[in-house]
């Protein structure tokens, strides 16, 4: 099978080098370039050239085979009771469904009662009726000629109305309207039975339906929880999120309510058939051709809307990862400007998304079409050959009435279907993609029972001639025949230059990734046989780039009790343990300076902390839980020195007696394991103790040489650094122990700048009208409300259809009041067939276009409106990001469901919505012209059901705002722990994920059930109220045509407009739940759009900085964050950097280091206090053309999936050749390491870069920095991921960068900065000494502590 079958992403499975801009392009210049994504080329095997048995292994651990869904597979999850509960209501649909057929059987019924009326009303004129003398007439006989009355064939009038016995029966007046008021009663009893079961059947489904959509929200959270990491290389967890957002809605909305009105108006058609065949089975027979007709478009219709609907889906998730990456690494897209060009390339994706929307649109409306043409056939065809049946004795007229109302019924019903019907095609199309996921076996199940527990676990780790090749790069080989035994309870270090597959032995051992040969055994027992949980649960992992989860410190760090016999000990007990971990990582320190303690929120991805801070408390999980086998990659890479010493030397305590494997770059932090070994490119160089490797004077020997400190500071004598070495261990053990305290002060400068605030007004978007949000949609839909305006034209026609067809009616009924004088009825009836042939011509051409319209504004409008948020989302200054309610998974949520749902104001529901309303309009007006008390009783119930479909609306509105923070925080929960999924599969968390996901969706449940229970109440009452309506309209017409007031025809027209305009309401009620989402989320987007930030990249306003110098400079700067000023971070900096220096920034993790750069790069803005430019105020520029002058390169390095040329391009916003992107990359020691694969420049990243080593990623966002030429170069430990020998060659191409150019460092390897012009040491958020490293270290003040802790070499 061709491997794009099986590719999750295919078609989309490539973009084009050229489809995004790397030379200035413009992504969106053509409406046809968006195709040129959809790569469909003849699809090629990339695991081709691998032995058979490793492309298997390769292909299993990344392919995902499609799922092919039927409709009740959406059920799959449905328990026995689930299963009896949706069969009950099934039935009560299907009672719905029956007792509309039986509305048309009394119609019938009541027809043929009023034809008869009429026809001795005809006759009452002419004669006056005596029991005695029987007729005699008014006129002398007048009515008796040729063309009115023959006599002869007919007889006379005497016999035609025989008192007795006759084919036409009299009448009496008193008569004819007791047998109406007897039908009457029917509709009443209609009418109870219809609400009550038209109320079950809605409420179980929407409730079911919430429950098992949210099972397979667990469900899918749980499949991609139990994945294999190689399933992630290919996977954004912005796909996730859309997933378990947005296409999880479209099932459940498929699932729910609109499958009891399919089944409602499928029985109904069905039901139709059964009456009218035993009615009269040859006028059904005729008229079955249209349905036949009806059912195929259904059918084909349906199949290519699910088609389209997938393709859309499939465009739409691949643009959600990229947004999701986007607004997770915002800090990074508004340092480089580069919101622009990621918004052209998610409109790329939107364009494919709106193309096939648009095509599932114009299905829809050639499908309705059909339905509405079949329709007003119905009627021709009934009044053409139920005239010929009649005048042969075959059928009465209140036969062929009821078949003709009974057949326009079961084509009503088949239109009712077909938006329906869009709904489960939709949730078809998503399931294939979630239940693909859902029953794809991955090749490591950490959720499977299956595999060896050992009773006792040693910790001895052998591999056996590993081959390894990542399956996301097949080309690349990682591990050749790689060998190592690393014995029980000993520390082995791992070291070597970036890319020499250092974590990839991490990977292997957590069981991350398979190997394609050889062996990896722990105590003798190779891994791929032990249960992969249990052994997850015997490793700690601390990565280079520690994940925090959205919950306290204590909550985080808890987490790692999981799996061990304190996993559900204790509060009191657990606290404990947490505390002494905190202890020995040197977390206490800082946390206990916060209010709140351990309580303390991390923030998402635990962005309220300092990295340091999260590494410390990721340091911390990891030893609480006492693991068997500890696994370091780079765990103090993010430390300060201060923060290291005390750390490592926790971590060489924790170490003690158990296996610990280390990968470092800072050979400082493994120069006391048992064994360190020098890896290159997959292979061993060599292996022994630090002494024994530096005696060897080899690879390792060279990589100290280049990560040595100077050595001025043995100037000093030997006493004096032991006395002062001594003091300082005491010191720092008591600051250890003790941690910071606070001084008392009256008020700070901060607070009181606080103070001065004007606080900010929150929007509730429940406080907007409806008036204010159609204006919002109207203005979002400019340029496209001609073609709704023509749509409003449209269904206005539509609306006067509804009108001739009551005057062709009520004439043909009013034809039939004239039997027996067929030479006088056949002509008119027929004549009204061709006419009412003709209405369905003008109707479906009408309602073809009008679809079509209506949904290609809709899409327009969706497109726009992602466009629109995507863009303003990215506007947002970053203090908007920091807010609890504004996540990553929360934003993408918005963008893909809120948007999604607006199409409930739009498309086939504005277009529906549109047609009802100019029916009863339509309706009103002519029913008051023609038979103005007949209208006015009728019309006056209108408001009935219109107010009920306004009141179910309201009802789901409000239940909307309910479940809102609800679903946000659930998709934000998934979404988090998809991001952060190698996390949670070294922590074993996926059951403890599941477990609180499973009470978010529970608890969603519970307070949304009462709004379920009056929506579909009222939904039951507006529907059985029908019924009493069309009661009404029969009894209040028999007194008008019983006194004579009203003819057939008057009273048909009216009555046709009532039944239209009920019809009409009923469909307005079935839109209503679609309606109240599309409001809210209108709402909510009106809110994001109209949103202003306090730092605003789109405004123009501001000057633009002439002759940039460089110089920066901070008086009495203070600072605190915006979501925790109760936490002071600046207290009164000042520091002054001059043109071309080189600036370092030193100090304890949580000092304002970091700070510092956001402000320079105006993050955010101080409390009090100036940072300057050139000596002016920074916040006088305009906030892009200041931005330009300056380069960050953050800690944790940001890469958006695309190729690497593509990646460094971000960093400048003109056109560079290939030339200077290479040039670049020799600078940042990249270019060799890319031109060595097999793409070279167009080898493609990844999700966030993931397919690169932390070294490799931090080297591309170095050359991003370096091609922007900027003026101010900001290095937030720059080099921190850097392997020793790549440190100093890119520490020599910084150091080259940075002459000329004003360069700010924030450093914790101490190495990197020794060449500085100038040190600023910090500490609680000020300076504390400042200087060259030489005057520092004569000082002998903290500085000088920091480098004694950092020394490489002691005695």
């Amino acid at each position: 099978m061709p491997m794009d079958e099986y590719d999750e992403k295919s078609p989309l499975v490539r973009v084009t080098t050229s489809s995004v801009d790397s030379t200035k392009k413009s992504l969106i210049s053509s409406s046809d370039e968006s195709s040129a994504l959809l790569v469909d080329v003849t699809p090629t095997d990339e695991f081709s050239h691998l032995h058979p048995d490793e492309a298997q292994i390769l292909r299993d651990q990344v392919v995902v085979k499609p799922s092919n869904v039927s409709f009740f597979g959406l059920y799959r999850y449905a328990t026995a009771y689930d299963v009896w509960m949706l069969l009950c209501a099934s039935v009560a649909a299907i009672a719905d469904g029956t007792a509309r057929p039986l509305v048309s059987v009394l119609f019938g019924t009541l027809t043929g009662l009023f034809t008869d009326y009429a026809r001795q009303s005809n006759f009452d004129q002419q004669y006056y009726y005596n029991s005695t003398e029987g007729f005699y007439g008014k006129y002398d006989s007048q009515f008796y000629n040729a063309t009115m009355y023959n006599a002869t064939e007919y007889g006379y009038p005497e016999q035609m109305f025989n008192m007795t016995s006759s084919e036409y029966p009299y009448i009496t007046p008193d008569e004819f309207q007791s047998r109406v008021n007897n039908l009457i009663l029917y509709f009443i009893y209609l009418t109870i039975a219809d609400v009550l079961v038209s109320y079950f059947a809605i409420f179980v489904f929407i409730d079911r339906g919430q429950i098992l959509s949210g099972r397979i929200r667990e469900h899918y959270l749980a499949a991609t929880l139990k994945q294999n990491i190689g399933y992630f290389d290919r996977l954004g967890s912005g796909e996730v999120t859309t997933r378990i957002a947005s296409d999880t809605d479209l099932i459940q909305e498929g699932i729910s309510e609109k499958v009891a009105y399919i089944i409602a108006n499928l029985t109904t058609f069905l039901t139709v058939f059964i009456i009218a065949f035993t009615r009269q089975y040859i006028l059904t027979f005729i008229m079955s051709s249209n349905a036949f007709l009806i059912i195929v478009s259904l059918l084909v219709s349906s199949g290519l809307m699910k088609k389209y609907f997938k393709k859309a889906m499939d465009g739409y998730a691949v643009g959600g990862t990229l947004a999701e990456e986007s607004i997770a690494s915002i800090r990074n897209v508004q340092a480089f400007g580069i919101q622009d060009r990621l918004v052209s390339q998610y409109d790329v994706y939107l364009k494919i998304t709106e193309k096939w929307g648009i095509k599932a649109g114009a299905a829809l409306g050639i499908m309705t079409c059909l339905v509405w043409f079949g329709l007003f056939n119905n009627d021709g065809l009934a009044f053409w050959q139920g005239t010929r049946l009649i005048m042969r004795n075959q059928a009465t007229v209140g036969q062929v009435i009821s078949i003709l109302l009974l057949m326009n019924q079961g084509t009503f019903s088949l239109s009712y279907i077909s938006p329906h019907f869009r709904s489960v095609a939709g949730a078809v199309a998503a399931a294939s993609k979630i239940f693909a996921t859902i029953d794809r076996e991955s090749p490591v199940d950490s959720s499977s029972e299956e595999g060896v527990k050992l009773d006792a676990l040693n910790g001895s780790i052998e591999l056996k001639d590993v081959k390894f090749v990542y399956p996301s790069r097949p080309n690349v080989s990682v591990l050749h025949n790689f060998s190592l035994k690393i014995p029980a309870g000993k520390t082995v270090a791992l070291v070597g230059a970036s890319g020499s597959g250092k974590s990839t032995i991490v990977g292997i051992l957590e069981r991350f990734y398979i190997p394609l040969d050889g062996e990896v055994l722990l105590d003798g027992v190779a891994i791929d046989k032990l249960n992969v949980q249990w052994l997850r649960q015997q490793i700690a992992l601390v990565s280079q780039e520690p994940t925090l989860f959205s919950c306290s410190i204590y909550e985080n760090i808890a987490y790692g009790l999981i799996g061990t016999k304190y996993e559900h000990a204790a509060d009191a007990e657990k606290r404990a343990l947490v505390e002494e971990a905190c202890r020995q990582a040197n977390a206490m320190s800082f946390i206990e300076t916060f209010p709140e303690g351990l309580n303390t929120s991390v923030g998402e991805r635990g962005f309220l902390m300092s990295g340091g801070q999260k590494q410390r408390i990721a340091i911390a999980r990891a030893i609480v839980s006492n693991p068997k086998v500890l696994l370091l990659d780079e765990a103090t890479s993010a430390l300060d020195t201060k923060s290291e010493g005390i750390v490592q030397e926790a971590l060489d305590k924790a170490s003690k007696n158990r296996t610990t494997i280390v990968i470092a770059h800072r050979l400082s932090t493994i120069k006391d394991a048992d064994m360190i070994v020098v890896m290159k490119k997959g292979v061993i160089l060599e292996m022994g103790t630090h002494n024994e490797l530096l005696a060897k004077k080899g690879e390792y020997f060279e990589l100290i040489e280049a990560q040595k400190i100077d050595q001025e500071k043995e100037a000093f004598s030997e006493k004096i650094k032991t006395e002062e070495t001594q003091d300082l261990e005491i010191e720092l053990e008591e600051d250890g122990l003790l941690g910071l305290t606070k001084t008392k002060t009256t008020k700070s400068v901060s607070s009181m700048a606080i103070a001065r605030l004007e606080p900010e007004v929150e929007v509730d978007p429940q406080d907007y009208t409806f008036g204010e949000l159609f204006r919002f949609i109207v203005d979002l839909n400019k340029g496209y409300n001609y073609l709704n305006l023509v749509g409003v034209g449209l269904a206005l026609v539509n609306g006067l259809v509804y009108v001739a067809l009551g005057f062709f009616y009520g004439g043909a009924v009013e034809a039939y009041s004239r039997i027996p004088d067929y030479d006088y009825v056949i002509p008119i009836v027929d004549l009204y067939a061709v006419l009412l042939f003709g209405l369905g011509v003008i109707m479906a051409a009408a309602t073809t276009i009008g679809h079509c319209l209506f949904s290609y504004t809709s899409q327009k409008l969706i497109h726009k409106i992602r466009y629109k948020a995507y863009r303003q989302i990215l506007r947002q200054d970053v203090s908007f990001f920091d807010r609890a309610e504004n996540t990553t998974g929360t934003l993408t949520t918005m963008l893909s469901s809120e948007a999604q749902a607006v199409e409930g104001l739009t498309g086939a529901t504005l277009g529906q919505t549109m047609n009802a309303i100019a029916v009863i309009l339509a309706g009103i007006i002519t029913t008051l012209a023609i038979a103005w008390k007949f209208g006015l009783v009728l019309f006056a119930t209108i408001p009935i059901l219109i107010g009920g479909a306004f009141a179910r609306a309201y009802i789901l509105a409000s239940f909307q705002r309910i479940t809102k923070s609800a679903n946000q925080r659930t998709s934000s929960y998934a979404c988090e722990s998809a991001a952060a999924i190698r996390t949670v599969a070294s922590l074993t968390r996926e059951e403890n994920v599941l477990e609180n996901y499973r009470a978010h969706l529970v608890q969603q449940h519970e307070n949304g059930k009462m709004a379920v229970h009056k929506s579909s109440f009222l939904y039951g009452i507006s529907q059985g109220s029908q019924f009493l309506i069309f009661a009404l309209a029969y009894w209040y017409g028999s007194t008008r045509i019983r006194e004579r007031e009203y003819t057939l025809t008057q009273f048909y027209v009216g009555y046709i407009g009532i039944i239209a305009g009920a019809n009409s309401a009923g469909v307005m009620l079935s839109y209503a739940p679609d309606m109240g989402k599309a409001k809210h989320a209108v709402a909510i987007l009106k809110k994001m759009l109209d949103s202003m930030p306090k730092i605003d990249t789109w405004s123009s306003a501001g000057d633009v900085p002439q002759d940039v110098q460089g110089e920066i400079e901070f008086r009495d700067v203070h600072f605190r964050y915006p979501t925790r000023q109760q936490v002071p971070v600046l207290r009164g900096l000042n520091l002054k950097v001059k043109k071309g220096q080189y600036v370092a920034l030193v100090g304890s993790s949580g000092c304002g280091k970091s700070t510092t750069i956001g402000l320079i790069e105006a993050f955010y803005r101080p409390l009090a206090g100036q940072v300057l430019l050139d000596g002016r105020d920074i916040s006088e520029f305009n906030i892009n053309a200041y931005r330009e002058q300056i380069a960050l390169v953050q800690q944790e390095p940001t890469l958006y999936a695309g190729t690497i040329k593509e990646n460094v391009l971000f960093g400048t916003t003109e056109a560079a050749t290939d030339e200077e992107v290479h040039d670049v990359c020799r600078q940042a020691n990249i270019h060799e390491f890319i031109m060595s694969l097999p793409d070279g420049y167009d080898t493609m990243c990844g999700t966030k870069g993931a397919l690169l080593s932390g070294g490799q990623k931090q080297r591309i966002a170095i050359a991003r920095a370096l091609i922007r030429k900027p003026k101010v170069l900001l290095l937030d430990e720059a080099t921190s991921a850097l392997d020793s020998e790549s440190e100093k060659v890119v520490q020599a191409a910084l150091d080259a960068a940075a002459k000329g150019r004003t360069t700010i460092a924030i450093a914790h390897r101490l190495s990197t900065i020794q060449n500085a012009d100038l040190i600023y040491v910090f500490e609680n958020g000020r300076v504390l000494e400042s200087g060259t490293h030489q005057e520092l270290l004569a000082m002998r003040s903290r500085y000088y502590e920091l480098v004694q802790l950092q020394a490489l070499e002691r005695n």
